[in-house]
């Protein structure tokens, strides 16, 4: 009796010949599941690829509410961007995969996980690490790790075996996405001073001129986007409608060199309309409400959080008690945010909430002002001491 292995299905390229290689090299019954994150891919049409490639059985699993609620509302909170810049939609999404697949391991009784991640990408650290964490028994494999081939290699094996691929040699981008964003790679864009072509993007494709504009209002409640324009909306369709919104205006576009983990710089292009209005807007507001010392602490916080969820370690007792700091710090950070929407950029405008501590009364220069200016001396004095008691004794700095 053949051994059982669980492939993380894409429907792509790496993943449909993957069903093929493992079988020729490891004689295993392939069982794929393909995971819905709001990727959209018609998953039927991959679902039978991947019976129709050779998997003796294939699951859609629909995974959109636990993806925003476990995962991207926790990376929202930590305003969460890898090297200031990049949204983390792929790299969030890993460790519900990896969780995923190993549940699906122990239903279907299946000694081995295997992906489609290449030898130089940071996913395969992401994978393996999520599945060791949870099952440490398991066994990985990673085809294309193993087997070197380039894109256009696959293809040719591809067509060599009758297998249904909807990739080209014309269209050789690689494509990633989610509801929370969308990465492209190869092609030109792997020479970092080559334009992109206009061609690339999809959900940050222009309809509106150089002189539209627009205001838009998300409503927080304890760091969780609720409303858009006073509407309530499920967490999905907010994030959806933003992402339509937003990207009708080119908003959202992001061009990096990024530090991979694993030692090599790679030119990346993301696309997140939503992620980038909401993790903004969620920064203004907690500038609002939150004090000086929480804020800033917050922030070496978040650019931890961001490496760690960037270099796979998701299920680590560190990452676990970093997002019960996060999620502490919520507690007060409710209400409304306004955004001016124009071409290719946008600006928070605007920001009220209930628990807000800023005093107008303390921050105007107008006749209201309450702030007693006799304070200001005797707290720079003392503030001062130590350098002052530094350049008395000779010590100048600076």
């Amino acid at each position: 009796m053949r051994q059982k292995l669980i492939l993380a299905y894409s429907g792509g390229l790496d993943t449909t010949v993957a069903i093929k290689w493992l079988q020729e090299n490891y004689d295993v019954e392939v069982i794929a599941v393909l995971i819905d994150l709001g990727q959209p891919d018609n998953l039927n049409d991959a679902y039978e690829r991947a019976l129709k490639t050779g998997a003796s059985k294939a699951y859609i699993i629909d995974a959109k509410d636990e993806f925003i609620n476990d995962y991207i509302y926790p990376s929202l909170k930590a305003n969460a961007k890898y090297e200031k810049r990049y949204t983390l939609a792929t790299a969030i999404a890993r460790p519900l995969i990896a969780k995923i697949l190993v549940d699906f391991a122990k239903k279907e009784n299946a000694s081995m996980i295997a992906h489609g991640c290449t030898a130089k990408g940071n996913d395969q650290v992401r994978f393996d690490v999520g599945i060791r964490s949870l099952n440490p028994d398991i066994k990985i494999i990673a085809p294309m790790r193993v087997w070197k081939l380039s894109r256009e290699e696959e293809i040719e094996y591809a067509q060599k075996n009758n297998i249904k691929i909807n990739v080209t040699k014309k269209s050789i981008y690689s494509i990633d996405e989610n509801l929370w964003g969308r990465s492209i790679e190869c092609g030109n864009l792997e020479d970092p001073w080559s334009e992109p072509l206009e061609e690339i993007y999809k959900w940050s494709k222009i309809s509106k001129n150089e002189k539209d504009n627009e205001y838009i209002e998300i409503d927080f409640e304890s760091g969780v986007p609720v409303s858009l324009n006073g509407q309530k909306l499920k967490p999905l369709d907010l994030i959806l409608e933003i992402n339509k919104i937003a990207g009708s205006y080119g908003i959202g576009r992001i061009d990096m060199v990024e530090n991979r983990l694993i030692g090599i710089k790679s030119r990346e292009i993301y696309e997140a309309p939503a992620a980038e209005i909401l993790i903004e807007s969620h920064r203004q507001l907690e500038s609002l409400v939150l004090d000086r010392e929480l804020l800033h602490f917050k922030y070496l916080i978040e650019d931890k959080i961001s490496e760690m969820i960037y270099y796979g370690l998701w299920f680590t007792p560190l990452m676990k008690c970093l997002k019960k700091f996060v999620e502490e710090s919520q507690e007060y950070v409710s209400g409304t945010v306004k955004i001016k929407l124009e071409y290719k950029s946008f600006n928070v405008v605007g920001r009220k909430s209930p628990y807000s501590i800023y005093d107008y009364n303390l921050a105007t220069y107008d006749k209201n002002d309450m702030f007693d200016p006799k304070f200001s001396e005797s707290f720079i004095k003392i503030w001062g001491y130590p350098y002052e008691i530094l350049a008395k004794k000779g010590r100048l700095n600076g």
